[in-house]
C-alpha cells in the first residue's frame, strides 16, 4: 500500500487526527466522510491496556470471516464479504449477527463464486466498500475480534482500511488456529475443517462468511472451556503470553 505523496501533507496530518475538510466531504459525499471520520475516531480508542486484564469468561468479543476475489491482498485481491457474530465470554449471542457483501474492483473469478456462491451481479449491486466498514465496525465497537488464521483475514481489513479510511486495524485480535497450535500441538492439520471435526462441531455452509463466523464462534467458545478447565491462562494477557511462547 503506497503512502501518501509529501505534497498532500497537510490533507493527511488533518486525516490523521480525525478531521475531514468541508471540501472533501463535499466531494466524498457527506455520507462517505461521515463514515471515514467514525472509522478513525474507532481505531483511536483500541488496545487500552486494562483490557489484557479481563478475565477469558467475561471477554466480549466478535469472531469474523471474510470471504475474498484471492488470496493475494497484494496483487490486488478483495473482500466480498464479511460476516460476525458476537460472544461474551463462552455465551455465542445467536441473535447479534453480521454480514454484508460490498463491492470490489476486482472481477469475481469463476472459482470463488464456485467456492462461495457470491456472483459477480451480486458484487455489483452490493455497499460500496467503506459502507460495508462502517457498518462492520460500529457492529464491532470495543469488542476482541476472534478468526481462524486471523493473519488473512487481517491484512485484507487492513487493506480496505487504509484505502477507505488511511487507518490501520487496531482491534486486539485472537486467532483460534494458533490456540490450537498451543492446546494440541501435534496435531497433524489446523484447518478449519480439521478443528471442527475434532470437536465435532457440524461442518454447514463453509464458504459463506457467516457460517464460517458461526462454526468459528464454536470452535473458540470450546477452546475457552477447555482452558478454564485446566486452568492454562485466566485473562486476555494470560492468553497472550501463552500463544506468544506456544
Amino acid at each position: 500500500m503506497r503512502t501518501p505523496e509529501r505534497g498532500n501533507g497537510g490533507f493527511w496530518s488533518m486525516l490523521r487526527q480525525g478531521g475531514v475538510p468541508s471540501a472533501i466531504s463535499s466531494v466524498m459525499g457527506g455520507t462517505s466522510a461521515q463514515q471515514m471520520a467514525f472509522i478513525r475516531s474507532l481505531m483511536r480508542e483500541q488496545r487500552r491496556p486494562e483490557t489484557l486484564h479481563t478475565p477469558l469468561h467475561k471477554l466480549k468479543t466478535v469472531i469474523f470471516d471474510l470471504e475474498t476475489t484471492g488470496f493475494h491482498v497484494q496483487q490486488g485481491d478483495e473482500i466480498l464479504s464479511i460476516g460476525a457474530l458476537k460472544a461474551d465470554g463462552e455465551y455465542i449471542m445467536e441473535k447479534e449477527q453480521f454480514y454484508t457483501l460490498v463491492q470490489a474492483k476486482r472481477p469475481v473469478p469463476g472459482h470463488i463464486t464456485e467456492l462461495t456462491g457470491i456472483t459477480q451481479p451480486m458484487i455489483d449491486q452490493a455497499p460500496p466498500l467503506i459502507s460495508g466498514l462502517h457498518d462492520f465496525m460500529n457492529f464491532i465497537g470495543d469488542r476482541v475480534l476472534v478468526a481462524h488464521a486471523s493473519a488473512h483475514d487481517k491484512s485484507f481489513l487492513n487493506a480496505a482500511l487504509w484505502k477507505t479510511s488511511k487507518v490501520n486495524l487496531s482491534h486486539r485480535l485472537i486467532d483460534t488456529m494458533m490456540i490450537a497450535r498451543w492446546l494440541d500441538p501435534n496435531r497433524q492439520s489446523y484447518s478449519l475443517d480439521s478443528l471442527l471435526s475434532g470437536k465435532g462441531i457440524p461442518i454447514e455452509g463453509r464458504h459463506h462468511a457467516l457460517e464460517d463466523a458461526k462454526m468459528t464462534a464454536q470452535l473458540w467458545t470450546s477452546y475457552l472451556k477447555e482452558i478454564a478447565e485446566s486452568r492454562m491462562a485466566d485473562t486476555l494477557g494470560d492468553l497472550y503470553a501463552c500463544l506468544s511462547h506456544a
